[in-house]
């Protein structure tokens, strides 16, 4: 018996979240309906993070421990063979005893993808939030500097306990204007809050339109006082165009 570290891709658009819902299509059950299948009996497997329902992943991590005489790769075929279409196992590997994807974690990295188009591209929008207007580069870079370092972000997301912390530290934040039409928004940080993803980017959009003065958000991630965050519009950015593409350890540090 050892626990293995296993490394998950999905398309989140037909699964209700990462995490196990009672009747409901989650990655965790589908996941562990394929383990099952392989011998695996524990009650349930540990995640790095929960992602909501729509949102996709490249890096999701999960942790079992599992009886597995043959080789990772073996195991990572094996999976593969039992999970549907729209997850996979990208790699397996021993990990210590006392591994644990999420209390482990040093950093997770998400990207967010969008485009603007007047008309609507079901297949692009799949994984994109498809926009209306322009942006400005030029703002939207100017914003996303704001969130680097250790903020308050109550204004843009909530702890997944009543009385949790929203103290947060923003690692990375940049804007990367792949083809004419095209941006990705990619942003690392120790953790983020519920949702705290998806209304940056709502935030730098706003902003990159014209909509939002850069120096609103600046006041509401060093002000936490709500009174002080009238400047912010509120909505999220839609969660198809989030994805988790990454989980570091400190094994993984670059």
């Amino acid at each position: 018996m050892a626990r293995y570290q296993l490394t998950l891709a999905y398309d989140g658009t037909d699964f209700f979240g990462s995490q196990r819902q009672a009747k409901k299509r989650t990655v965790q059950g589908e996941l562990e309906n394929a383990l099952r299948k392989l011998g695996w009996a524990g009650r349930s497997i540990l995640l790095s993070g929960r992602t909501d329902t729509g949102v996709h992943a490249t890096g999701q991590v999960a942790a079992c421990d599992l009886d597995w005489a043959h080789a990772d790769d073996e195991l990572v075929r094996a999976l593969n063979a039992k999970l549907p279409n729209d997850i996979s196992v990208w790699d397996a590997k021993i990990a210590r005893d006392d591994f644990h994807p999420r209390f482990g974690a040093t950093s997770r990295v998400y990207s967010y993808r969008l485009f603007c188009d007047d008309v609507r591209n079901p297949i692009r929008e799949r994984f994109a939030w498809r926009i209306n207007s322009p942006l400005n580069d030029g703002l939207l870079k100017q914003v996303s500097q704001v969130f680097i370092g250790a903020h308050d972000f109550s204004a843009f997301g909530s702890p997944t306990t009543p009385k949790g912390k929203t103290l947060r530290t923003v690692i990375n934040a940049q804007w990367h204007h792949i083809a004419d039409d095209q941006w990705r928004f990619e942003v690392e940080a120790d953790a983020f809050l519920y949702r705290m993803v998806r209304r940056m980017v709502f935030v730098q959009v706003a902003a990159g339109q014209g909509k939002v003065h850069v120096d609103a958000a600046a006041e509401a991630v060093n002000q936490p006082k709500p009174s002080k965050r009238s400047g912010l519009p509120s909505g999220l950015a839609p969660a198809h165009g989030l994805t988790l593409i990454e989980v570091k350890y400190q094994e993984s540090k670059k």
